[in-house]
Parts: structure tokens; sequence; C-alpha cells
């Protein structure tokens, strides 16, 4: 009876420790925080960008972040931004260091076999940045090309398969962030700079232009851990209100200049 007894009393102690658990690890735990921690882009113009001249980060992504921390703790400036990449955003939210991704983050199947993603806040696809003396006019004119893109970014799968449809051979040579991919440009290491186009819009100047041609719709999401349902549902609720009643629309205009 006395084995039963204390039995019964781990198991409810062991459901209880799961409850709160689950709980801390959703808005009750931002909360208790009183701090929002989102990963966002530094060198994005028009997403996710660090303004050298003032210090402060800016863009459509920024203040998305800002409205979320404003909707869960009722303070739109209770927000920590993590500087990630596409290489390091995942790790940083696996390991808990952030609570949410909002960094051009492309939602993929594959992807959401590992993060929850929110209903796309914004479409874009994949476009390639040359330099205008370059001869390169189109996707034909790649051949033998190196091609620079973000490390763990789906850019490079787009243009592959887009060159493997069209029998032409390229090599990629992968960067950390996207101004080391406007220097190699710059420098004649690569020959294109290929990302999302709204992201390469940041980085055309006189010296460069963006082709015409696009490849493979990037949808991007706010990213939350797999197992933190609540949160994410709650994320999702929000953007999809923000797209409905045109705040998103708003926000796009305001910062993204295409």
């Amino acid at each position: 009876m006395k084995k039963a007894l204390l039995f019964v009393l781990a198991a409810l102690m062991a459901l209880s420790a799961g409850g709160c658990a689950s709980a801390a690890s959703g808005t009750a735990a931002i909360e208790k925080a009183k701090i929002l921690k989102v990963g966002v882009k530094e060198d994005v113009p028009g997403f996710g960008l660090l303004n050298s001249s003032t210090g402060a980060y800016e863009g459509l992504e920024i203040d998305l972040a800002r409205l979320v921390a404003k909707e869960i703790l009722g303070d739109e400036n209770a927000v920590s931004f993590q500087p990630v990449t596409a290489k390091t955003r995942g790790p940083l939210l696996d390991n808990g260091d952030i609570d949410m991704v909002i960094a051009t983050f492309t939602i993929t199947e594959e992807r959401k076999l590992t993060y929850n993603f929110s209903t796309p806040y914004y479409t874009d696809s994949v476009g390639l940045l040359v330099k205008k003396d370059s001869g390169i006019a189109s996707l034909a004119d790649l051949s033998g090309k190196t091609i620079g893109v973000a490390q763990s970014a789906t850019s490079k799968d787009a243009i592959q398969q887009a060159a493997d449809e069209a029998g032409i051979g390229i090599q990629f040579s992968e960067f950390a962030s996207y101004p080391e991919i406007k220097a190699a440009l710059d420098s004649g290491r690569v020959d294109v700079f290929s990302v999302d186009g709204a992201i390469l819009n940041g980085y055309v100047d006189e010296t460069s232009v963006i082709l015409p041609d696009r490849f493979s719709p990037q949808e991007y999401g706010i990213a939350t851990k797999l197992q933190n349902t609540e949160l994410a549902a709650k994320v999702d609720e929000m953007i999809q209100k923000w797209l409905a009643d045109g705040t998103i629309a708003a926000l796009s205009e305001k910062h993204i200049k295409l």
C-alpha cells in the first residue's frame, strides 16, 4: 500500500513538473523574463538592419518583433535583438538563447520538421545580382560562373535546380554574411550574388544590376521551437490578424523599396 502511494505521488510530481516545463517554454517564460528575445538579421536593409549611424535596429522584421512584444508583454520596447545569420539562427533557437526567429527565414517542408512556422508574412523569390560590365544578362549566361550564396540558405538549391534544368554547369562559394558576398562580387571573387530579390535590393549600387530572372518562391515565417506549440499558435494568430487588417502590408510598404 505504501509503495503504491509513493508511486502515485511520484507520478503526480512528474506530471506537474512536465506541465510547468511546458508552460515555462511558452509565453509564460517570456512574461516571467519580462523580455522577448528575438533572432534578427543585422545586414538586410528593409528587413533587419543594424543602423551604423544610430546603433538601432530597423526594418520590417524589427517592427514585427516589437509588435509581438507589445502583444505578449504590453510593451513594444520589451524586446532584445540577437543578430543571427542563416547558419546560426537555428542553433540559437534550439539552445533556447532566443524565443523566436524573425530573420528572412524561408519556410520549407524540411524545416517544418524541426521548427514551428507562422503563416508567411512576406513572399519573395531568389534573384541574381551581377556587375553591370559582367556581360551576364540572364541564367543562360551563368555557365562556368561562380555564384556567391549565404551558408545554409535556400538560394543555392534554387539556383542549382534552375541550372540543372537548363543544362548549365555552375559552382558556388558560400559566405557567412551578405556584405561578404557583395564584397566578393565587387572584387571579382564571385560572378554573381544570389539571394532573395528584396534582400538584393538593399545591395544594388551604381556598378551592379539585379537580373529579371526569378527562382523558387521564398515564404518568410516566424520560427519557434517545435515543442513550443502554445507560443507558435499565439504568434500565428497575430500574423493572421496583421495580414488581415493591413498592418503587415503597411510595414512592407514602409520598409521595402522594390
